[in-house]
Parts: structure tokens; C-alpha cells; sequence
């Protein structure tokens, strides 16, 4: 259950940075309450997280990794903005990572 809820932060974050590309200088209303839901909703969830008990070191490893990741894969994908093999790398690197994060503190 923690990580559904951990994949639910990440979402809503995810979906909070997205939207700060379309808000246009705080002009457009539907994009500025996707970032303020977004990223509100995603700190609930993050809150709920510690709560249950996973470690705020591995929670916000996975978190930021991911969020990172993800953002970065819907910005070259549907936005078309470029992404170098250098900078696949350091996605590949950035979820290795979490990944080593994850495994060091199983017991």
C-alpha cells in the first residue's frame, strides 16, 4: 500500500511540474490549478508516505528519481523537447540510483 501511495505522489508531481510549462506567466487558470493541486496533493501523499513508515531517505530518493525520469520522458516524447544519449544516460543513472537506494536498506 505505501508504495501505491508513493506512486501517487510522484504522479501528481509529476503532473504539477508538466503544468508549469502551460501556465504562461500565471495567465492561464486550468494549468495554474494543475500545478497548485499537483504539487499540494503530491505532499499529502509524500506526508502520508513517512507516516506509514518508509524512510524519508528512500522515499524522496524514489520520489525525486522518479519524478526527474518521468518529467524528463514526457518532455522528449510529447512536448519534442530534445534529449541527448547524455542525458538518457543520466536518466539510466538517476534510476540505478533509487534502485541501489532500495536494495541497500532490505533486510
Amino acid at each position: 500500500m505505501v508504495y501505491m501511495v508513493l506512486a501517487a505522489a510522484i504522479l501528481c508531481e509529476v503532473v504539477g511540474t508538466v503544468s508549469l510549462k502551460f501556465i504562461d506567466g500565471l495567465s492561464r487558470p486550468l494549468p495554474l490549478i494543475l500545478v497548485i493541486l499537483g504539487y499540494g496533493s503530491a505532499f499529502v501523499a509524500l506526508a502520508s508516505v513517512l507516516k506509514m513508515g518508509l524512510p524519508v531517505s528512500v522515499t524522496y530518493a524514489i520520489w525525486s528519481g522518479a519524478g526527474v525520469a518521468l518529467v524528463a520522458v514526457i518532455g522528449a516524447v510529447f512536448l519534442r523537447e530534445s534529449i541527448t544519449l547524455v542525458q538518457v544516460g543520466g536518466i539510466a543513472l538517476i534510476v540505478g540510483g533509487v534502485v541501489a537506494l532500495e536494495l541497500g536498506g532490505a533486510h
